[in-house]
C-alpha cells in the first residue's frame, strides 16, 4: 500500500512515511494510491472496538513496518465507549465524545501520538508536532502526545475563539507541550503550519510532522467509526443508516468518504457545516472559493478555508461527479439555539452545538429516514451556550473536570509562524 500526494509532485510513501512527513513535500495532502476492498468479515459489530479498528485499518498498513503492530496501537488508542444512543426507532446519534478530552478528536490524536512514539524509538532527533486547532484538536493532541518521549507539541488556537472550556483544556499541560494564542483565527493559525512546513529547511531542520487533520495518522482512524457505528445500526434495524456529519476542516467527513471507497456499507446523507458557508456555497455555484472563517456558536467548525476539500476534489476530480456524492448545507446559530433546545424537549438529550448543527439537517431533510447524526463533542466543554438553552446544569465528565482545575500555560503571538522560535530554537 502507497500513498501518493493530492498534487501529484512527489514520490509514492508508506503508510509510516506519510505519518512522519504530515504533508507532502509538494505541499499536497496524502491519499491512497488505490483504496483496499474490505470484507465483509471485518464488520462484525460484537467485536471490541479497539479489534474492530485494527482490522479496517491494517489494510492500509500493508508492506509497512507498523502492520504486525496495528492491533497493539488499537488497543492502547481506542479504550473507551463508542456507544450508538437512540433518539427514534431509526434515528440515533453515535457518540465520540467518550475520550479523555470529551471530543471526537481523541481517536485520531491517540492514534497517531501512539504510531509516531513507536517510529521514534529509534529516532536521533526530537519530532516537533505543530498543530492548528478551531477548539477541540488541540486538546486531544496535547493529551494524547503528554510525554511521549521524543516528541515536543506546538498547539496554535485563535485568542478569543475558543470556549472557556476549550481554552483550559488546550492550556493546561506542561512538559513537552506549548500552547499559542494566536491574535487571529483558525485559519491563521493553520497558514502558519502550512507556511512552516513549506519552508524546506526549516521542517527538515526540526523534523517538523503535523497532527492536523491533514495527517493520514489522524485520518485512517476516522474511518473506523463510520462502519462501526452502520455495523452496530444493522445488528438493531437490519438496514445501513445514512450519517449526517458536522463537518469544518472536513477531516472527519473524508474519513466516511474513504470507508466508503473501501468497500464499506457507509452511506453520507449530508455534511452539516454552520455560517461558514464555503462548501454549500461551491455546490451551488461550481466555484470554489475559500474565506475568511465567521465566528459562530458550533466554533469547532468556524474554518472558511477547509484543508481536507483538496482530499475531496482529488476523490471526486470535476464538479458533476462532487455534486453527485457530496451534500452540505449550512445551519445558523438561532437554528442551532433551536435545535438544542427542541432535542431536550422531546428526547431529554443534550447536544453540543455542532451534533445541534447536524440535528438540525436531520429534522429538516432527513425526518423519519434510517440515520445516524455524528456527535463530535460533549455539550459540557460548550455549557455558555447549552446550558441557558435548556435551564439544567449539564453534568461535566471526570476527565475534563481534571483539566479545568489545572493552571493555565500559553504565550501570545502575532499571525506569524516565525514567532514560534525563540533565538533559533522551537
Amino acid at each position: 500500500m502507497r500513498f501518493v500526494s493530492t498534487r501529484g509532485g512527489s514520490p509514492p510513501v508508506t503508510a509510516s512515511q506519510a505519518i512522519v512527513n504530515g504533508l507532502a513535500p509538494d505541499g499536497g495532502l496524502y491519499v491512497p494510491e488505490r483504496f483496499p476492498v474490505l470484507g465483509k468479515e471485518l464488520f462484525n459489530p460484537d467485536l471490541p472496538y479497539h479489534e474492530f479498528a485494527a482490522g479496517i485499518i491494517q489494510p492500509f498498513f500493508e508492506d509497512d513496518p507498523l502492520y504486525g503492530r496495528i492491533p497493539e496501537i488499537c488497543r492502547t488508542a481506542f479504550d473507551f465507549d463508542v456507544p450508538l444512543t437512540w433518539l427514534t426507532e431509526k434515528e440515533a446519534v453515535l457518540e465520540l465524545f467518550h475520550g479523555p478530552t470529551a471530543a471526537f478528536k481523541d481517536f485520531g490524536a491517540r492514534f497517531l501520538a501512539s504510531v509516531l512514539e513507536i517510529l521514534q524509538e529509534e529516532a536521533d532527533e526530537i519530532l516537533t508536532i505543530l498543530v492548528a486547532t478551531s477548539g477541540d484538536t488541540g486538546s486531544a493532541v496535547a493529551s494524547a502526545f503528554h510525554l511521549k518521549k521524543g516528541i515536543q507539541v506546538k498547539v496554535l488556537f485563535p485568542k478569543g475563539r475558543v470556549s472557556f472550556r476549550q481554552e483550559k483544556q488546550l492550556t493546561c499541560w506542561d512538559g513537552n507541550i506549548q500552547s499559542y494564542s494566536v491574535e487571529g483565527n483558525f485559519d491563521d493559525c493553520q497558514r502558519m503550519v502550512k507556511e512552516a512546513f513549506q519552508d524546506g529547511v526549516l521542517a527538515k531542520k526540526w523534523k517538523l510532522s503535523s497532527a492536523n487533520s491533514i495527517n493520514l495518522g489522524r485520518l485512517l482512524p476516522q474511518m473506523v467509526y463510520y462502519i462501526y457505528g452502520a455495523a452496530q445500526y444493522y445488528k438493531r434495524r437490519g438496514v445501513y443508516p445514512s450519517f449526517i456529519i458536522p463537518s469544518g476542516n472536513v477531516g472527519n467527513s473524508v474519513g466516511a468518504y474513504w470507508s466508503r471507497e473501501s468497500s464499506a456499507p457507509v452511506k453520507i446523507a449530508s455534511l452539516a457545516v454552520n455560517e461558514n458557508k464555503t462548501i454549500p456555497d461551491y455546490l451551488k455555484t461550481g466555484t470554489y472559493t475559500p474565506r475568511d472563517s465567521v465566528q459562530t456558536l458550533a466554533n469547532a467548525m468556524d474554518v472558511g478555508n477547509p484543508s481536507n476539500m483538496e482530499r475531496l476534489l482529488y476523490l471526486f476530480r470535476d464538479f458533476d461527479t462532487f455534486k453527485k456524492n457530496v451534500r452540505a448545507f449550512s445551519v445558523s446559530d438561532d437554528e442551532i439555539r433551536k435545535t438544542i433546545r427542541s432535542a431536550y424537549s422531546r428526547y431529554s438529550y443534550i447536544l453540543c452545538p455542532h451534533t445541534a448543527a447536524g440535528e438540525y439537517v436531520r429534522d429538516k431533510f432527513f425526518a423519519g429516514e434510517d440515520t445516524v447524526v455524528v456527535s463530535t463533542a460533549h455539550p459540557a466543554k460548550f455549557e455558555q451556550v447549552v446550558e441557558p438553552e435548556i435551564g439544567v446544569h449539564v453534568t461535566v465528565p471526570e476527565s475534563l473536570k481534571e483539566m479545568l482545575e489545572t493552571e493555565s500555560r500559553f504565550t501570545g503571538i502575532k499571525a506569524d509562524f516565525t514567532e514560534l522560535f525563540n533565538n533559533g530554537k522551537l
